[in-house]
């Protein structure tokens, strides 16, 4: 099944981009997978297509299978922008020494994570205590490591509290694993909680929200730091210029999750950075 989406993913790329077939230049564009691949590409073709226009360039989704995948492709140049979780910029910023945040949503200053569980009775984390709990994937900011990070804080262990602990690769796996009763309780990011309850793929009579986390940074667009300045700044100013009063930039920005955009910075994320070292997952 990932095969047949990735192969799907493969050919909207080359639809996004195909007018520009011919083009000596291309935007490639990359995502952290941390939904389901065909919804990334939901969301990301209105947007490339925003792109394209006010770039005058073709623009070309990459879709990758993992977390780390997404840090490799920025490190060997294969692609040139990508939407990273907080986690996943340090690591490429680690990695790379010059990859440069553009922009993030406005509601990625104050962003937190969602426990949740179908059992009436877990109203904390220490109702869990012997039972099974999933993360989402280990990369992820909101899905696994500012929760185990404010857990560890609380004085709570994952590995030792829990029963099991398991990873389920994404925030809307995460809540499939907890409504089916898979584990008895797991965390996924506010962003997908959201578009999941506002849309009504989530039994909400079922699974509750029991605790929420402390606010951090987290997710944003990073560019290569070698991609041409010039081009960088034409990429900041096309996600700045994104209005919600105009119906067509209220699309895209609803599809992202966003209320706009706004610039951010390396310095923004040097609390992830403090909280994966604190975690053991940074050396």
């Amino acid at each position: 099944m990932l095969k047949r989406t990735l192969a799907l993913a493969a050919g909207f790329a080359l639809s996004l981009s195909g007018v520009f077939a011919q083009a000596a230049d291309v935007l490639n564009v990359s995502a952290i997978p941390d939904e389901a691949p065909t919804e990334l590409l939901r969301k990301f073709k209105p947007l490339g297509a925003y792109l394209e226009k006010e770039l005058g360039m073709p623009v070309k989704f990459v879709p990758v299978a993992d977390y780390a995948a997404v840090v490799e492709a920025l490190a060997a140049d294969r692609v040139d922008m990508a939407w990273l979780g907080g986690f996943t910029f340090v690591q490429t910023r680690l990695k790379t020494g010059n990859a440069i945040p553009l922009v993030q949503r406005e509601q990625d200053e104050k962003f937190t994570s969602k426990f949740i569980s179908a059992d009436p009775a877990v109203k904390s984390l220490q109702d869990l205590k012997g039972r099974t709990f999933a993360f989402g994937s280990v990369s992820s900011t909101s899905g696994s490591l500012m929760p185990r990070y404010f857990m560890l804080k609380d004085g709570i262990k994952p590995e030792e509290f829990f029963s099991r602990v398991a990873y389920s690769g994404a925030h809307d796996a995460t809540v499939a694993w907890v409504q089916s009763g898979k584990v008895d309780a797991g965390v996924l990011n506010a962003s997908v909680w959201d578009k999941l309850v506002n849309s009504g793929k989530v039994d909400t009579d079922k699974v509750k929200v029991f605790a929420t986390t402390p606010t951090y940074y987290d997710y944003n667009w990073t560019v290569r730091g070698s991609l041409d300045p010039e081009l960088a700044a034409k990429i900041k100013k096309a996600f700045l210029a994104l209005d919600p009063a105009k119906p067509e930039h209220k699309a895209i920005l609803d599809l992202q999750a966003a209320s706009r955009f706004i610039e951010t910075k390396p310095e923004n994320y040097q609390g992830i950075e403090e909280a994966a070292r604190a975690a053991g997952l940074l050396k």
